[in-house]
């Protein structure tokens, strides 16, 4: 039996991520909502990684920082998560789903819906659920 590389395997995970991020396209922004007809930031990243993609994830964006592991910004991927922060990396404001080329799928606030957005400040950091 074949067993693909660790590597592969969270590659792999990541672009289905993406892939389920992209589908909530257009879906508006509600807080405390996990889907499927509106999200917040975290609730969000919920549904694609444990709603959907059956991978555990705490429901608050600080939460889902100390769950996953931290990926530094070079090595950043489709799927990881990218969490903003005001101040210190522990005080997590937000969260999205990194897409490539420095963009994040997510779900930004009141009155906005899930998008695609170039990451618009040097204050985040990453991490990778595994």
């Amino acid at each position: 039996m074949f067993t693909p590389a660790p590597q592969a395997d969270a590659a792999t995970l990541g672009m289905q991520a993406v892939t389920v991020a992209a589908a909530q396209k257009g879906k508006p922004y509600k807080w405390g909502a996990v889907g499927p007809r509106a999200f917040d930031c975290s609730g969000l990243m919920v549904y694609v990684y444990d709603t959907r993609l059956h991978k555990k994830l705490p429901r608050t964006a600080s939460a889902q920082r100390r769950a996953t592991t931290r990926i530094a910004k070079s090595q950043v991927r489709p799927g990881d998560l990218i969490f903003l922060y005001s101040g210190s990396v522990t005080n997590v404001t937000h969260v999205g789903v990194y897409a490539g080329g420095g963009r994040i799928w997510h779900s930004p606030h009141t009155g906005d819906h899930v998008k695609l957005s170039t990451l618009w400040t040097t204050h985040w950091t990453a991490g990778r659920v595994r």
